[in-house]
């Protein structure tokens, strides 16, 4: 089986997996699938699905699969990095929440010894949106800290380590004994803008907002108010709205902000996850068995 790893010459390395998983790295027009390795280059795919319209399979590298929605179609079997990069994500989600309960973000400013403050991870109420494998992930390095745990997904189902899983309509009720809001869902035109001025009125005054998605999830002008106001504690980010923040943002000035510039998955520790799904997927696409990470293009993830 040929495989094309396009833009060509950008990751060799994913064309090392192909052949790794028992595949020929190909050239476009003899290729039976495509391993797309530019994460934002949409046009960049679409042009080359128009020379290759036949073409019956297209792996996308991210989970996150948003710019490419324009592309999707149902000529064709989509996967995408979903579920590879969940371990790293997660871990990020942890540090950064237990880094805005302690407030962390203000000592590392203070610059000279304060008065303590801070909350204890330690029973709080975590409400996590998104019912995928960062939340799965997630849920399992939360389980020591003896947290109530509420996941809000679009397909409500039992999940180890959550006491309840409610769907987006529970959402505003949720939101009122919150003490920690974990975003983790996939990007649509439904969870765009999710978290706005009313979702983040109705949570506790005392509660932080960690953010391991998409910085579109978030309303910034409405975050930025909560946070000077004091009606939200902290916001842990590691994506935001515009991305990158620009320098002069009023984001980096608050002390309850914590910001990493979308590091939750680095491209150390992505590419080995990457290469692995890839190879795996060649595999299974060479024995005819189900592939990992199918995208559903009405869905959009």
């Amino acid at each position: 089986m040929r495989i094309a790893v396009l833009p060509e010459g950008r990751a060799p390395w994913l064309a090392e997996a192909v052949r790794e998983g028992g595949g020929e790295a190909g050239e476009l027009a003899d290729a039976d699938g495509v391993v797309w390795a530019d994460p934002y280059d949409a046009a960049g795919l679409a042009a080359v699905l128009e020379e290759r319209p036949d073409l019956p399979w297209v792996q996308l590298p991210f989970a996150g699969i948003d710019p490419f929605l324009d592309v999707l179609d149902h000529d064709r079997v989509w996967t995408c990095g979903k579920g590879v990069y969940a371990e790293p994500v997660a871990e990020m989600a942890l540090a950064l929440l237990l880094a805005c309960c302690r407030d962390l973000q203000q000592y590392a400013r203070a610059g000279t010894w304060t008065s303590d403050h801070g909350r204890n991870l330690l029973g709080a109420r975590v409400t996590v949106l998104g019912g995928g494998a960062i939340t799965t992930s997630f849920l399992r390095l939360l389980g020591g800290f003896g947290c109530h745990v509420t996941v809000v997904t679009r397909h409500p189902r039992e999940l180890e380590g959550a006491e309840e899983v409610v769907g987006p309509d529970r959402l505003p009720e949720v939101a009122t004994r919150t003490d920690a809001l974990v975003l983790a869902l996939a990007l649509t035109p439904e969870t765009e803008r999710i978290v706005d001025a009313d979702l983040l009125a109705a949570l506790p005054d005392h509660a932080v907002l960690v953010n391991v998605a998409r910085g579109q999830h978030v309303a910034t002008d409405a975050l930025v108010e909560a946070l000077r106001s004091g009606s939200l504690r902290a916001a842990g980010l590691d994506v935001t709205d515009p991305e990158p923040l620009p320098d002069d943002h009023p984001l980096w000035e608050l002390e309850g902000a914590l910001i990493t510039p979308h590091t939750a998955n680095t491209k150390a520790m992505g590419r080995p996850l990457l290469a692995t799904r890839v190879r795996e997927n060649v595999r299974r696409r060479i024995a005819d068995e189900p592939l990992l990470g199918l995208v559903d293009p009405d869905l959009g993830y």
